[in-house]
């Protein structure tokens, strides 16, 4: 198949790509700077702005499917504002699709986050269930991945949780109780490879982690015993963790503000782990502490 992954550069796009020319797929990366990823060899590169409908859309001619990744971290305030998510979430999912159903595209996997809701709390999520609206209205077979946190190499989440524990003693909000459920970037790409090439899974959505649930405090513990830090979790009030990010949201330049801490007011689990739907046994997914090299209490 003629795969077109959209923001294939990343992360996770880097790791998918690797996965569909291993099964021996044509593999097109589009992304505003497609060179810059850790691309395998043979993969095909297309330079564009998903903003901009005009930049991306020659990129879909001749394509059997396309996998939607392109998202701002919601770790972050982006730069812009928090209407910067709208702007990418969703005016790029709009013209995704757009372009796919012009150029007679079959399948588009959309990459989207558990808790996804035109209704929430964040603007990303917000952003994400008003995207998910655009994919599910389309004339395209969709299928719409809502996983929790993603982590790997290059990955941000065990970088950010770091920045915010320190050695030593490490205030975080509310104690570090928010829970999430990690899935590793390797375990996560063959999912997504197998929703492109099954017919089974279009129009389903799968909400989708890793094989255990972890507090940010465990992550903390985690990432500080793996680099040989002691650590002693300080819990911070939540309502003044609230108070602080409120105030750094005003100050230019400041990497957080209301939406983070309203994000770790939401705990980022999953009711029932739909990795199931791809034969695969939660159990046998990588843990964070694995991952780390470390045991874990």
């Amino acid at each position: 198949m003629n795969v077109l992954v959209v923001g294939g550069s990343g992360f996770v796009g880097t790791t998918l790509s690797a996965e569909l020319v291993e099964r021996g797929h044509d593999v097109t990366v589009l992304s505003r700077s497609p060179d810059d990823g850790d691309l395998p060899s043979g993969v095909e590169t297309y330079a564009g702005d998903v903003t901009d409908y005009d930049d991306i859309e020659g990129a879909f001619e001749g394509q059997d499917a396309v996998v939607y990744l392109v998202a701002l971290s919601p770790l972050f305030k982006p730069k812009g504002g928090d209407e910067m998510h709208f702007e990418i979430h969703l005016g790029g999912a709009e013209n995704v699709v757009a372009a796919a159903e012009e150029h007679g595209v079959d399948r588009l996997v959309h990459m989207s986050a558990l808790g996804a809701d035109p209704e929430g709390t964040t603007a990303y999520i917000r952003s994400k269930g008003e995207a998910e609206a655009v994919v599910r209205d389309s004339d395209l077979d969709w299928v719409i991945f809502r996983p929790s946190i993603v982590f790997g190499e290059g990955g941000e989440f065990v970088s950010f949780t770091l920045k915010l524990s320190p050695p030593g003693i490490a205030p975080l909000p509310g104690g570090g109780k928010t829970r999430f459920q990690p899935i590793h970037v390797a375990d996560i790409a063959p999912m997504l490879a197998d929703a492109i090439e099954d017919d089974a899974h279009v129009g389903e959505t799968y909400e989708i982690g890793g094989p255990e649930v972890v507090t940010l405090a465990d992550v903390a513990r985690l990432g500080r015993k793996a680099k040989g830090h002691p650590i002693a979790i300080l819990p911070l009030p939540m309502a003044l963790a609230g108070v602080g990010l409120s105030i750094g949201e005003l100050i230019p330049g400041f990497p957080m503000g209301k939406d983070q801490y309203r994000s770790l007011r939401l705990d980022n689990t999953v009711a029932e782990n739909d990795v199931s739907a791809f034969g695969v046994d939660p159990a046998e997914l990588r843990t964070l502490a694995e991952y780390l090299g470390v045991e874990q209490r």
